[in-house]
């Protein structure tokens, strides 16, 4: 009977105490706090298997000796100090026990400063946005599992619905905070070999970090229901050696000039309407679908039509708009900065042409960038040119920029336009009421900046400040957004100072 009765427990136990070697255990991961997860999840499982191999020996020990069949007579007894006061304390130290090193690992994973990389993650329905600090590089990443495969008309690849067109690319050996953020709905960036799971809410910024210590191709998924497409939302990080990043930085650069340099020679070109409709089929696949429908009903009720709607039937300046900027409380997401002027326009042209709708509007690349002065950058790749060429070539766009148009504008004229740059470039961070997020981005309502000098607020919107997330707008904006900007952040949410700043203060204050 003994004999039986060990064989039970020794399978009953054995494995949790392998749990290490079986694969449905959670994930060791490749950084520190990882490990520190990993083992504090091992620590608690051991704790609890010895518990419950405690507690159920007992109770199957006086299950089989103390049976009446063997003649135990029960024993009659009412309450017990003792046994309540243990039964009470021995499972207070043993919480106490396992509260320590986890209130330890929490501590650890909630400290990023000291930062060497400050990345904004933004999320939206169905896409990952990635901006890194201090570096002028941004770019979406989207799913990019063959859509034969989710159709079940290819077999599943080994990495199903786990691709991406542009991972997140991010070097060993360096801390990298995150700043989670969203476009519209709670989403979620997890990715279990960094233990990183840290949600992504719209008008708010959370924090997390990560120091990788292997290189190699890591995934993860948003881990917050967040739509329809939620399933079709990978996150992937590359992780590289530093010299291998340091060249990924110089490569990103060189296909940003090259994106721009293409973007402004296709302003010159006339394409016919069947390369309009072709193109335009495209990239409605690729980023319109998933709403509208590839045959334009939409969803009632959620999406709309664009059979017949009357952004169709309406100026092709509203719709060019509409698809470049989107449209503020609904799922319409701005696209300006995901596509090409050429891109746009041929969806555009697409959409007023297809299922039936039949406009005979053709839209070209330059009545797009007419409606948008700043024309998006494409992420397809390019020619790879030498790093001394992109020096020269920023060194070009900065004499372009300087000599911009630097007329004086008025009062209700910079605040005008300093609003939109304002909601544009600043309102994630600082919040659409300049009230900021306390303990990560600071208030602008009365602030020392806002009621300092001019200078001083000109001098931290062209340079940044480093050690913040404060970045650098010098080369982001025209001289005429920046002082516009300047002004509105002055004059607005109560601030009232009465000042004015035209485009030769900044042109003239960075030179």
């Amino acid at each position: 009977m003994k004999k039986a009765l060990y064989c039970f427990l020794a399978l009953l136990f054995t494995p949790p105490m392998l749990a290490s070697e079986m694969p449905l255990n959670m994930t060791q991961g490749v950084t520190e706090i990882s490990g520190r997860v990993y083992n504090l999840h091992m620590i608690i499982l051991y704790i609890c298997c010895a518990i419950g191999i405690l507690v159920f020996g007992v109770m199957i020990y006086s299950m089989i000796n103390h049976r009446k069949s063997k003649g135990a007579i029960a024993a009659n007894f009412h309450e017990s100090t003792k046994v309540e006061i243990a039964w009470t304390v021995v499972p207070f130290i043993i919480l106490i026990l396992m509260a320590i090193p986890a209130t330890k690992t929490l501590i650890a994973m909630e400290d990023p400063s000291d930062a060497d990389i400050t990345i904004k993650v933004t999320g939206s329905q169905w896409k990952w946005h990635y901006s890194y600090f201090d570096e002028d590089i941004e770019f979406y990443s989207l799913l990019s599992t063959p859509r034969e495969q989710i159709d079940g008309t290819e077999a599943k690849g080994e990495n199903y619905l786990l691709e991406v067109d542009n991972p997140l690319v991010l070097p060993i050996n360096k801390k990298v905070r995150f700043l989670m953020t969203s476009e519209d709905v709670i989403h979620s960036w997890w990715v279990p070999a960094f233990a990183v799971k840290k949600d992504a809410n719209p008008g708010f910024i959370n924090e997390a970090w990560t120091r990788i210590d292997k290189t190699g191709t890591y995934r993860g998924q948003c881990a917050e229901l967040c739509g329809k497409d939620h399933g079709f939302m990978p996150i992937v990080v590359k992780a590289v050696s530093e010299a291998d990043y340091d060249t990924w930085l110089v490569e990103q650069k060189s296909k940003a000039s090259s994106a721009a340099a293409e973007a402004q020679a296709a302003l010159s070109k006339t394409l016919s309407m069947d390369e309009l409709m072709t193109q335009g089929e495209q990239v409605y696949m690729a980023n319109c679908a998933a709403c509208h429908q590839p045959n334009g009903v939409g969803l009632p009720g959620v999406f709309p039509s664009l059979i017949g709607s009357p952004m169709i039937k309406g100026a092709v300046a509203g719709h060019v708009d509409i698809v470049l900027n989107g449209k503020p409380g609904t799922a319409m997401q701005a696209f300006a900065k995901q596509l090409t002027a050429t891109e746009i326009a041929a969806v555009v042209t697409y959409e007023r042409n297809a299922w039936g709708n039949d406009s005979g509007d053709t839209v070209q690349a330059a009545d797009v960038s007419s409606t948008n002065p700043a024309p998006a950058v494409s992420s397809e790749p390019a020619v790879p040119v030498t790093l001394p060429e992109i020096e020269e070539a920023a060194a070009e766009v900065v004499e372009e920029v300087k000599a911009v148009v630097l007329d004086d504008l008025t009062m209700d004229e910079l605040m005008a336009m300093g609003e939109k740059v304002y909601m544009t470039s600043c309102v994630a961070c600082h919040q659409a009421a300049g009230t900021g997020l306390p303990g990560a981005f600071p208030s602008l309502v009365n602030s020392p900046v806002i009621t300092g000098p001019v200078t001083g607020h000109l001098d931290m919107v062209i340079k940044g400040k480093p050690g913040t997330a404060m970045q650098a707008f010098g080369a982001q904006l025209t001289p005429q957004e920046i002082a516009a900007v300047i002004t509105y952040e002055r004059n607005a949410w109560g601030n009232n100072t009465g000042d004015m700043v035209q485009a030769a203060d900044v042109n003239q204050h960075g030179q």
